[in-house]
């Protein structure tokens, strides 16, 4: 099996269909990737996760180098052996959350000094550091280091943060490719970043192609700018980047924007919202997102969604799912999330069959005016 290839089976206007390949599976594009922040999908059993379509998953940096460790977990076998997913794993960089986990960082060229915020015990990230630490952790896409700010910071901290970025893109570059027989196992995208900006946003796409890499990442989205906005975005950032190589939305995200982005040209997604969702008592129907938690739902004999047939609706009622909810139950959050993942990759395998069909656009608008439509 070839380290890393991607495939693109067919298009309909800038929404693509394909195959992403590496030695622990294949990915079927557009994915969408459940995240595994501590080395588990919360709620869920690896095979469970699997079982509702996943190709991939997505494990953190952060999270994972300050506790179990790096260095423990490479001791254990690995990412993979330690967690029992024998399936491809991204990791992401580890910058999103030193940025917003911990009230006491230092930005420098070198790298960010911070506080753990689960002892405050002090660290270095560096693009070195996040690219040793993936490696430790048996990656099989690793994510270069970056600097992400806010969308309402000044014109010269985007700037600055974005040329950052490229410098810190070549020396994660650097490092990965020191990496011996890692780097002959994995593959590392790079991540445009600038905002909002068509220009600063140009410029880091020009400079990580530059640098080269094996697929690249729109980051710096879906962190308070607006929906609006970041369709705004979306509809030049991907045109900016390789045709022929996987486009990843980092940590998008609602079913909704999903669509949309996926008509605008992007392959690769991964956010919390349905585990996070699952655990608080929202589930996502063709209909829109329900509150199982509210009154009328408890003598509801449906299931969660009528028309889904993950093992959750087809065994137990919205009324005995209210209950466990209501109840603090461990089970709850069990089978919402189980529902929730379902419904994404339900959703996933749908507009991969509508672009190979040749039908993107009637099938993403249905779903959308049904979707959209008041939710319980």
């Amino acid at each position: 099996m070839t380290r890393f290839s991607f495939q693109i089976a067919a298009t309909d206007s800038k929404a693509r269909t394909g195959t992403l390949a590496m030695k622990r599976g294949e990915i079927r594009t557009p994915a969408f990737m459940p995240v595994g922040t501590a080395a588990t999908v919360k709620a869920m059993k690896p095979e469970a996760v699997r079982a509702t379509g996943a190709d991939i998953i997505l494990g953190n940096t952060y999270h994972l180098m300050l506790r179990p460790g790096a260095e423990r977990v490479a001791k254990m076998g690995g990412l993979h052996k330690f967690m029992n997913w024998s399936r491809p794993i991204l990791t992401d960089s580890g910058g999103y959350q030193v940025m917003s986990l911990s009230d006491l960082t230092k930005v420098t060229d070198e790298g960010v000094t911070f506080r753990s915020h689960l002892d405050g015990t002090k660290h270095m990230l560096s693009p070195e550091r996040s690219i040793e630490v993936q490696r430790l952790l048996g990656s099989d896409i690793v994510m270069q280091f970056d600097e992400l700010v806010r969308p309402d910071v000044s014109e010269k901290k985007q700037r600055i943060a974005m040329e950052r970025s490229i410098k810190w893109a070549q020396r994660s570059r650097d490092e990965f490719d020191r990496g011996g027989q890692h780097a002959e196992d994995a593959a590392i995208f790079g991540i445009q970043q600038g905002v909002l900006d068509e220009g600063l946003r140009k410029q880091s796409a020009d400079a990580l192609i530059d640098i080269g890499f094996d697929g690249y990442a729109v980051g710096g989205l879906a962190v308070g700018e607006g929906q609006e906005a970041m369709l705004g975005c979306l509809d030049f950032a991907p045109d900016q980047l390789p045709a022929e190589k996987p486009r990843y939305l980092m940590g998008v995200g609602k079913p909704d924007d999903i669509v949309e982005a996926v008509r605008r040209g992007i392959d690769m997604f991964d956010c919390v919202l349905p585990t996070r969702s699952g655990r608080t008592g929202q589930a996502f129907t063709a209909d829109g997102p329900i509150n199982v938690r509210n009154a009328k739902f408890a003598e509801d004999p449906l299931p969660l969604d009528p028309e889904c047939g993950c093992p959750t609706c087809s065994t137990y009622s919205r009324s005995y799912v209210h209950h466990l909810v209501r109840a603090g139950e461990i089970l709850g959050a069990m089978l919402m999330t189980e529902h929730n993942l379902s419904f994404y990759q339900r959703m996933m395998q749908g507009l991969r069959d509508a672009i190979a069909a040749q039908n993107f656009d009637a099938h993403a608008n249905a779903f959308l005016d049904r979707y959209r439509r008041k939710g319980a």
